[in-house]
């Protein structure tokens, strides 16, 4: 009998958004794939749960290494848990290769809901949650990035863009939303679920001046509203 894969979704910051289904999980698979085994071994310490489970890391520069690796195991019974650092695992992290060689080969995969930097930020962000866009974080080179941010521009409908990035270069991409769509209304989210969770909320021409004097420190998301031509 095949082991089935498991998508498991893990907190953001705060553990208590660990879900009853996720930690069942751990508790019982044979591996958990993860990110940083070092960062997985403290959040499983973290939240109480036995290291029965063999510790592998799959992360994007050994990927393509391990995805064959994983599937022998799959084949042999072996029931494995995939875990990123943080939320919910092949968002903006590694692990879609994975998924879609076991939906290939017809190795079963049941993804674990849970937390989301995407959805946590729009739902609490006051601006329209029926039609959304998450493009990630964009392209480092300046050239495509503009082009991306161009053609987004060009869409026939409203919705709300979300992006994921660091504090080091916001400030850039501050300006470049101002120079493509205009001084619109944004919001900047910030540690969410931690304890120095924090919502931004204004024109971006208001934030690139702040940001300029001090620049914002951890994680963030970026959530503008793209207005109907």
């Amino acid at each position: 009998m095949r082991g089935i894969l498991y998508i498991v979704a893990t907190p953001i910051g705060n553990l208590q958004d660990i879900t009853l289904r996720a930690i069942q999980i751990l508790e019982n698979v044979d591996i958990i794939a993860c990110e940083d085994t070092r960062k997985t071994g403290f959040l499983l310490q973290k939240l109480k749960i036995p290291k029965k489970a063999m510790l592998v890391s799959y992360y994007e520069e050994n990927e393509l290494k391990r995805i064959p690796e994983i599937i022998n195991y799959l084949k042999n019974g072996k029931n494995v848990a995939l875990v990123s650092n943080a939320g919910t695992p092949t968002v903006s992290d590694p692990g879609f290769k994975l998924v879609r060689e076991c939906v290939f080969q017809d190795i079963k995969v049941i993804p674990i809901p849970g937390p989301s930097a995407i959805l946590t930020a729009l739902v609490a962000s006051g601006f329209p949650t029926d039609k959304f866009l998450f493009l990630g974080y964009l392209p480092r080179k300046d050239l495509k990035r503009k082009k991306l941010l161009e053609n987004i521009k060009k869409l026939n409908f409203s919705c709300t863009l979300i992006l994921f990035e660091s504090p080091k270069r916001v400030i850039k991409l501050l300006g470049e939303i101002e120079s493509i769509f205009g001084n619109v209304n944004i919001v900047l989210a910030k540690e969410l679920t931690k304890i120095f969770e924090e919502f931004f909320r204004g024109k971006v021409r208001e934030f690139i001046k702040i940001f300029e004097k001090s620049p914002p420190r951890g994680e963030i998301t970026v959530l503008f509203n793209i207005p109907p031509k």
